[in-house]
């Protein structure tokens, strides 16, 4: 069996495993930013959980742009 290298579906799997990277990222921060306050007291929440949320939520939202790179073979 011979088989032969996509670059496009190559390109295409490093895209989405980058994307999928920086979501998991995201989650990360977001679950930080709201159990790190939880399991010391309500009262410990800050501008720090703050800035975690916002940070998440940028870094949730980038993959979504990075999933716009992705392309697509041209039939011709």
């Amino acid at each position: 069996m011979v088989t032969e290298w996509d670059a496009l579906a190559a390109y295409n799997e490093r895209v989405k495993l980058f994307a999928g990277f920086m979501n998991a990222l995201g989650i990360g921060m977001i679950g930080f930013a709201v159990l790190r306050p939880l399991a010391d007291s309500l009262t410990n929440a800050s501008w720090a959980t703050a800035w975690w949320t916002g940070t998440g939520l940028a870094m949730h939202g980038v993959p979504h742009y990075i999933l716009g790179r992705l392309r697509r073979e041209v039939k011709e």
